[in-house]
């Protein structure tokens, strides 16, 4: 179906007030202030219509009215009898069976004074009747039914409208869409949804001792990763991504690689060669273009980073060892583009959490460490370095310790972010 509210690409970015000029790194930025530089990269995105089967893990650009009540009718939260309770204020009584409503039948007699209807969960319910007798309470027969007890007026129905009235909202825009979510669309009637236009994210790491997994090794050769670790968490954030082949560390051939596959991007994540050493091919390449700020943020890890753009396309440049490289899009890039989607809450879930053994943070940066969360409890899992991806790969979540922190006892309260499991 057409897409409708295009994604407008933002133009070249020069650095924001009191920061370096572009291209230089001798300037430290805080946390909040990186992420606010790579979240005004990407501007909101535009909608399409799906149907609802194919919406699974979208995020909802419309409200979605319900064009039905839910419950639709009043029907048996039970399998029994339908009764007045008048009827069975005196027990035990016998009554007659005058009728049967499986589920799905469409229409069915007003329940007559003295007499009972045999009802089947969801089965609509008389007219008349005000109570619905469980099964149990009975002798369960079909002709003339024993009801041994009986609940108070009212009990075991399902009134029409209680869920959710006609015309109500039913999901709200922003909202993503997981298998309840789903669900509810389809029972109040919709048959399409307004969604996001998912980002298009290239994903590109450098180094020249790269080698893909499985290939031979040599001395100071590694097995590359990062482009599968960041493709993963791009589409766990709700984004489509492409890996392009690794580069040497050649500017020449890297930039002309990077601008032969930008024309259907809607952002470009690069891993590897932004650091402060030479043979950082990523800072010298797009230094040469004047779009694309390298800046050091207070952080660890993933202190060396760098945004902006190559011929207005969005790119986020972030450090090449694993770990680094993960912390560094969880913190920077995968809130941007769940904002640039619409998601009403943007961030991961965060949860307040007590230390099981002491820990030290260096001063003046905001340490990302990964943890084990369980009962509002929290332990270090590895070490701070960030090549450390076994580790990494152990967690579930990642414990921050702010920046004027530099040692936390056992038992000291820290926030935790949730990175294990979590769609929103």
């Amino acid at each position: 179906m057409p897409a409708t509210g295009g994604h407008t690409r933002p133009g070249p970015t020069g650095p924001p007030a009191g920061s370096a000029a572009i291209g230089q790194d001798d300037r430290v930025r805080t946390v909040e202030e990186h992420q606010a530089v790579v979240a005004a990269l990407l501007a909101p995105l535009g909608e399409e219509e799906v149907p609802v089967a194919a919406a699974h893990r979208r995020v909802l650009a419309r409200d979605v009215p319900a064009a039905v009540p839910l419950p639709g009718f009043d029907n048996s939260a039970m399998d029994g009898y339908a009764a007045r309770s008048a009827d069975v204020a005196a027990l035990p009584v016998r009554l007659p069976v005058a009728d049967d409503i499986p589920a799905g039948r469409t229409g069915v007699l007003p329940l007559a004074p003295g007499t009972v209807q045999r009802i089947m969960t969801g089965g609509l319910l008389p007219p008349g009747a005000d109570v619905v007798v469980p099964v149990e309470l009975t002798d369960a027969a079909t002709d003339v039914v024993e009801i041994r007890d009986a609940p108070t007026a009212g009990t075991h129905l399902r009134r029409a409208g209680e869920d959710i009235t006609a015309g109500t909202v039913a999901l709200e825009a922003g909202s993503p869409l997981g298998a309840a979510q789903l669900g509810l669309a389809a029972a109040v009637g919709a048959r399409t949804l307004w969604v996001r236009r998912r980002p298009r994210v290239l994903v590109l790491s450098t180094g020249s001792e790269l080698v893909e997994p499985g290939e031979p090794l040599l001395p100071g050769q590694v097995y590359e990763s990062n482009s599968l670790l960041l493709c993963a968490a791009v589409e766990d954030a709700g984004g489509t991504a492409r890996r392009l082949h690794f580069v040497p560390d050649d500017v020449d051939q890297f930039l002309a690689t990077v601008r032969a596959e930008l024309a259907d991007a809607d952002l470009l994540v690069t891993s590897g060669g932004v650091s402060a050493g030479a043979y950082e091919v990523v800072k010298d390449a797009f230094r040469t273009l004047g779009t694309v700020e390298f800046v050091k943020v207070a952080m660890q890890p993933g202190g060396p980073q760098g945004a902006g753009t190559v011929d207005g396309v969005p790119v986020v440049t972030l450090p090449g060892n694993p770990v680094s490289s993960f912390v560094s899009f969880e913190v920077f890039v995968r809130p941007a583009l769940r904002r640039a989607l619409g998601h009403a809450a943007p961030g991961r879930l965060r949860a307040p959490a007590e230390l099981t053994a002491p820990l030290r943070s260096p001063a003046g940066r905001r340490q990302f460490l990964r943890g084990r969360y369980d009962a509002g409890r929290v332990s270090q899992v590895g070490g701070p370095g960030s090549h450390l991806v076994a580790h990494l790969a152990r967690a579930n979540c990642l414990v921050v310790v702010p920046e004027d922190v530099t040692e936390l006892p056992a038992g000291a309260p820290v926030d935790v972010v949730l990175i294990e499991g979590a769609l929103q």
